[in-house]
């Protein structure tokens, strides 16, 4: 397993009464592309700031390889950090943007020149040295962004939703070329989103905040397969959650209906959240499956079609590649397995728990 890089011990930040992170501790490990997930308002970039000295956390520390970098300036740290807005310098040329960082640090022209030409052709814009950033695309502005901030060889990567402002086929473009420039740098990035598919196609380890706390740590299978609590369920990606009883180990009950689940340990009748993804859900014929519905919704979304089922008064979201027309009477099937037990917070605080990294 790679080593610990970066350590976040007890960091808390508040603005005014708006307290943003509470006691926050995470690890991010050695070359791991790891991202910060969720809503607005969470504390992920806030959490980015602290760790590029652009912040100063109220009470805690940020450890850096072993040092704690808590109060260094940012051009004192490894790390370089990619915003959203790409921040170019619109007078110079994009070998001077390149070269801006360098230049400040006083290296020679000739190995600036090597990087400069290194960097264009990581990015893909070999040739480009001599344009300004006006004359490029937005795609094409965020790779000299990003050039601008490797040639300083930093440890560390910190990108702030630097895809937000592409459009989606760009942005699926960039998430490869992401994913590509990490392989070969051998660099750790930490990327900040609350775009869930970004998140789920780039990140080794994602990270879902709620309320300037950890909901949950995993890979993105965990995250999207094993979601700890609603709130995750919720946040990543199509769900259907219900409030359910736990009948007993391995039967559950969903809207008056005894369902086969896998889960075991939640005890006898007891109060749960279930949730079943829309992409699990088996339409068959009416009396075939465990409940009866109607199909009262039908959109084509290209690869499946989105169905609304109303079953038991609930409406089911289901994605199929069979299409199911409108007023179509149909059974509903879920597989035990595809069904994810979890148990109910006893409060609203405990929504967003926090939990040890």
């Amino acid at each position: 397993m790679a080593n610990k890089l970066i350590d976040i011990v007890d960091v808390s930040k508040s603005f005014g009464n708006n307290l943003v992170l509470d006691e926050f501790n995470l690890y991010i490990r050695e070359n791991e592309f790891l991202t910060l997930l969720g809503p607005s308002g969470c504390g992920k970039t806030t959490l980015l700031r602290i760790l590029g000295g652009f912040e100063t956390p109220d009470t805690g520390k940020v450890v850096f390889d072993g040092q704690d970098i808590t109060d260094l300036a940012p051009n004192k740290r490894q790390l370089n950090t990619v915003f959203q807005k790409y921040a170019l310098f619109t007078h110079m040329t994009i070998a001077e943007n390149i070269a801006f960082g360098l230049k400040i640090k006083g290296k020679s022209k000739s190995y600036i020149q090597d990087k400069i030409r290194y960097a264009l052709k990581l990015v893909n814009l070999e040739g480009f040295g001599d344009r300004t950033p006006d004359s490029l695309s937005g795609g094409q502005q965020q790779r000299i962004a990003i050039a601008r901030a490797i040639v300083n060889e930093p440890k560390v990567l910190l990108l702030d939703e630097p895809l937000g402002a592409l459009d989606l086929k760009l942005r699926q473009d960039m998430q490869y070329e992401l994913i590509r420039l990490k392989n070969e740098l051998g660099i750790t990035f930490v990327y900040v989103t609350h775009d869930q598919e970004e998140a789920l196609t780039m990140s080794d380890t994602i990270v879902v905040m709620n309320q300037g706390y950890i909901q949950q740590i995993g890979t993105p299978e965990d995250i999207y397969n094993e979601p700890q609590n609603a709130f995750v369920a919720d946040f990543i990606g199509d769900s259907n959650i219900f409030s359910a009883t736990m009948i007993e180990d391995r039967l559950v009950n969903i809207l008056g209906v005894h369902f086969p689940c896998v889960d075991e340990g939640f005890g006898k009748n007891q109060p749960v959240d279930a949730v079943i993804r829309p992409e699990d859900i088996d339409l068959v014929k009416p009396g075939e499956g465990l409940l009866d519905g109607v199909v009262t919704h039908l959109i084509f979304k290209g690869v499946h079609y989105e169905m609304e089922v109303t079953a038991n008064g609930f409406e089911w979201l289901v994605h199929s590649t069979d299409m199911f027309p409108v007023g179509t009477n149909v059974g509903i099937r879920v597989d035990p397995f595809d069904i994810q037990i979890m148990a109910k917070p006893e409060s609203e605080d405990e929504e967003a728990v926090p939990i040890e990294a």
